[in-house]
């Protein structure tokens, strides 16, 4: 079972699935297969299919119920049930999921570490953000801000947010591991 992170924090719980499967292999561990898979196809590859698939199952391994994800026309994810905030995120071979109380919103991000954050990073970073070195380099801490940003961005849930001018992350010390509060 590749459920690579699991941990709850306050009344939030969250994960991340390592997708190794194949996307059939991904359908066996759900129910509704045929219904599911029909959803499955609108996936033009089977990268995005099995992505789909795969925070799926995070969510019945997390909830432990079989619960279906719709989205808002702005692509904001939600059950459908309404027992729960959720925040999905998704990067190269791998799937994040966090679930929270409805009484607020809730935000999750997840990236690769790539140098092509450094490419973009204008966009993002303010002048009065300050990097910090980790390892030889601040990639790390160019990934985090932009991850943080990504976060606030799900959980402020507004539309025309400028990650550079409209939200600011104050100064941090990259760590082997840690949160973010």
């Amino acid at each position: 079972m590749p459920l690579f992170l699991k941990d709850s924090v306050s009344s939030c719980q969250w994960g991340v699935w390592k997708t190794d499967e194949s996307s059939e292999e991904l359908l066996s561990m759900l129910p509704r297969k045929e219904a599911i898979w029909q959803e499955a196809q609108r996936f033009g590859t089977e990268h995005r299919r099995r992505e789909w698939l795969a925070v799926r199952v995070l969510l019945r391994t997390l909830s432990g119920e079989n619960k279906q994800i719709a989205y808002h026309p702005e692509g904001k994810p939600y059950l459908t049930d309404a027992s729960a905030a959720l925040s999905i995120s998704h990067t190269k071979g791998y799937v994040a999921l966090v679930l929270g109380p409805r009484v607020r919103e809730i935000g999750i991000d997840i990236e690769q570490y790539a140098e092509k954050v450094k490419r973009v990073a204008r966009k993002f970073m303010r002048e009065d953000e300050k990097l910090s070195v980790f390892r030889g380099t601040d990639l790390w801490s160019l990934l985090l801000h932009w991850s943080a940003k990504e976060t606030v961005f799900k959980y402020l849930n507004a539309s025309e947010v400028d990650f550079r001018h409209h939200i600011r992350i104050l100064p941090f010390s990259v760590e082997p591991e840690g949160v973010f509060f």
